[in-house]
C-alpha cells in the first residue's frame, strides 16, 4: 500500500502515460533500482576502489606535508616516499575509473538478464493511497500561561505597649516617661497600620491585575490553539479528500482495465514501461498504441544512437607523464556490444508487456526498436528500424529467455533486423514480419 505524507496530495489528475500512478510506480521502481545497484559486485568492487583512491591520494598529500617539514637528511626520503605515495594515489584513481567502466559495460551487456528477475506485473490494489496524518504539534500554545503565584500579604504590624515602671523607678518620675513612651508607641503601631494596610491594598491591586492579564493571556491562547487545531483538521481533510481521490480514479481504471476499456489497457502498458528502469549509460523511450479490435499492441522502442555509448576499454596512469590515460575500444568490440544490446532492447520489451499482461488481453505485439537521428544525408530528422519483429503471446512465452541467444530468437520470430545497428543501417521490412510470428 502506498502512503502520501502531509505535503504528498498533489499531483496530476487522469491517466497519462505518466501520470500519477505511472509516477507513483516509476519512483518505486528507481528505488529498487538503486538497491539492485548497491548490491551488484561491480558496483561495490567500484566503490571500493574508490574508497581506495581517497586513501591514497590523502597518505600522498601527508607524505608531502611530512617532506616540507623534515630535516635536510630526511628529506630525500621523505621526498621519495611522497612521490611513491602519488604513484600509488593515480593508480588507484585509475583503478576506481576502471571499476566504474566495468559497471557500465555490465548493465549494457545485461539489458535482459536484469529485467528477468523482476515480475512485471504491476499491481494496481497495491498503489491505493493511505494518508498518514503528521501528529499535531501546537508547539507552545500546548502549555497553559503559568498561574499567578498566590498572594501572600507580609505579616501585619502587632503592638506591643512599654511595660510599666516599677518600684523606685514609678515613683521618681516613671509613671509620665511610661505614658510618654505608650504614646509614641501607640502612634508608631497606627502609622505602621496604615502603611501595611495602604502596602496590601496596591499588593492586592497589584495581584488583581495580574490574575486578570493572566486570564486574558490564557484566553488568547485557547482561541489559537483552537485555531490551530482547526487548521490541522483542515489539512488533514484536504489530504483525505486528495487520497480519496486518487482512489477513486485508481478504482475505476482498475475497473475499466477488467472490462477491457481500451484506453485502460493501453495506459496499463504505460505503467508498465515506466517501470522498465534502463542504465544511464542506455537510455530508451517508448511509444504505444492498443488496438482492442485487434487485440494488438503497437510498441515502438527508442534507443541513443552507438555514438552516445561509452568507447573507453580501460583508463591507464602512465607514471612518466604523469597523467591518465585512454586505451579506445576496439571497433569490433564497440559494434558487438551495441548490436547485442538492441536485440536485448527487443526481447525485454515483448517480455516485460507479457509477464505483466497476466490477463491475457494484449495477443500479439508489433514492435520496432530503432533510434531517432538527424539523417546524415538530408539534415532532417529521421527514425531508422534496426528491429522489426511480431510475437503472439503463446509462442513468445514459450521460450527460456534466460538461455537464448537474442539474435537467434528475434530470427525465429521472424524478425526484419539491421544488418548492421552500429551502423544504424535499417532492417529491412519489405518482406514482412508475420511468417513466423503466429
Amino acid at each position: 500500500m502506498l502512503r502520501i505524507s502531509e505535503d504528498g496530495c498533489g499531483g496530476a489528475h487522469g491517466m497519462a502515460k505518466r501520470g500519477f500512478f505511472a509516477e507513483l510506480n516509476y519512483q518505486a521502481q528507481q528505488a529498487e533500482k538503486r538497491r539492485r545497484q548497491q548490491q551488484a559486485a561491480a558496483v561495490r568492487a567500484h566503490n571500493a576502489a574508490v574508497r581506495e583512491a581517497e586513501r591514497a591520494r590523502r597518505a600522498a598529500e601527508r607524505a608531502r606535508a611530512a617532506a616540507g617539514r623534515a630535516a635536510e637528511a630526511q628529506r630525500k626520503a621523505a621526498e621519495k616516499e611522497a612521490a611513491r605515495l602519488h604513484v600509488e594515489a593515480r593508480t588507484a584513481e585509475a583503478d576506481a575509473m576502471n571499476k566504474d567502466l566495468a559497471a557500465t559495460y555490465d548493465d549494457i551487456d545485461t539489458l535482459l538478464v536484469w529485467t528477468l528477475d523482476f515480475d512485471d506485473f504491476v499491481d494496481l490494489e497495491a498503489l491505493k493511497v493511505t494518508v498518514e496524518h503528521p501528529p499535531f504539534d501546537p508547539g507552545q500554545l500546548g502549555e497553559p500561561v503559568p498561574p499567578v503565584p498566590e498572594l501572600v500579604y507580609p505579616p501585619q504590624p502587632t503592638y506591643s505597649e512599654p511595660a510599666a515602671p516599677k518600684g523606685l523607678s514609678a515613683a521618681f518620675g516613671g509613671k509620665k516617661r511610661h505614658a510618654e513612651a505608650t504614646e509614641q508607641a501607640r502612634t508608631a503601631h497606627e502609622r505602621a497600620q496604615r502603611e501595611w494596610h495602604e502596602a496590601a491594598t496596591r499588593q492586592h491591586a497589584a495581584h488583581v491585575a495580574e490574575l486578570a492579564a493572566r486570564e486574558n493571556a490564557e484566553t488568547d491562547r485557547l482561541a489559537r490553539l483552537a485555531k490551530a487545531e482547526s487548521t490541522y483538521r483542515a489539512e488533514c481533510a484536504k489530504r483525505e479528500a486528495g487520497a480519496a481521490t486518487k482512489n477513486e480514479e485508481l478504482t475505476k481504471f482498475i475497473n475499466d482495465l477488467a472490462f477491457d476499456i481500451e484506453y485502460a489497457i493501453e495506459d496499463y502498458v504505460g505503467i508498465v514501461l515506466s517501470n522498465s528502469v534502463y542504465p544511464d549509460a542506455f537510455p530508451v523511450e517508448h511509444e504505444h498504441s492498443f488496438d482492442l479490435g485487434t487485440r494488438e499492441l503497437t510498441l515502438q522502442v527508442n534507443i541513443p544512437e552507438p555514438s552516445a555509448l561509452p568507447t573507453t576499454k580501460e583508463y591507464r596512469y602512465v607514471k612518466a607523464k604523469d597523467e591518465i590515460t585512454v586505451i579506445q575500444l576496439p571497433a569490433k568490440s564497440q559494434k558487438d556490444r551495441y548490436n547485442t544490446a538492441v536485440h536485448q532492447v527487443a526481447l525485454r520489451s515483448l517480455h516485460e508487456v507479457f509477464e505483466a499482461d497476466r490477463a491475457g488481453k494484449i495477443h500479439s505485439i508489433a514492435l520496432t526498436v530503432g533510434v531517432n537521428r538527424v539523417s546524415p544525408a538530408t539534415g532532417q530528422p529521421e527514425y531508422v528500424p534496426l528491429v522489426v519483429v511480431a510475437a503472439d503471446r503463446e509462442t513468445f512465452g514459450s521460450f527460456d529467455l534466460a538461455n537464448v541467444v537474442p539474435a537467434a530468437t528475434l530470427d525465429l520470430l521472424g524478425a526484419a533486423m539491421s544488418r548492421s545497428p552500429f551502423d544504424l543501417t535499417p532492417a529491412d521490412t519489405s518482406r514482412g514480419v508475420r511468417q513466423r510470428a503466429h
